[in-house]
């Protein structure tokens, strides 16, 4: 490690540390949150009712707080009620709720016909790199830097 970097290695960590305390309670959240989803999403089928799809989803997003979900969408398309819910299925560390965090499932009169952002027209916004990203990584309980 060069000395420059032995420098800022201190105030990365404690900008880290900070991070990881603040963010500990809604990193928890989010991290049980998808990780029931994964579990839960291959009992979904095209062409279930939204009540059998909300019925295996919803609990997998039950302890994710309200600034990390997104709100369903609806509307009317050629006399048809679409109905979009989203499930919360990737976290990236930007800082940022993302669309691209999220696997949309559409409904069309009850009825899911689609599952992902394709049959949308893609995410309207994605996770962002940041400049000052600390080069310090979590894995599990340890902490390293590259």
């Amino acid at each position: 490690m060069n000395v420059k970097a032995m420098k800022s290695f201190p105030q990365k960590f404690s900008l880290l540390l900070i991070a990881l305390l603040a963010a500990g309670c809604a990193t928890n959240s989010i991290t049980t949150s998808i990780a029931a989803y994964e579990a839960a999403r291959a009992e979904v089928k095209l062409g279930q009712s939204k009540s059998e799809v909300l019925d295996i989803l919803l609990p997998t997003q039950s302890q994710l707080e309200r600034q990390f979900a997104k709100t369903p969408e609806t509307y009317i398309d050629e006399g048809k009620t679409v109905e979009i819910y989203f499930m919360r299925s990737r976290s990236f560390n930007d800082g940022i709720v993302t669309d691209d965090e999220f696997t949309p499932y559409v409904f069309e009169d009850g009825a899911l016909v689609a599952i992902g952002w394709t049959a949308i027209g893609g995410p309207k916004t994605q996770a962002q790199a940041r400049d000052d990203d600390p080069d310090i990584h979590v894995h599990g309980r340890y902490f390293y830097w590259r």
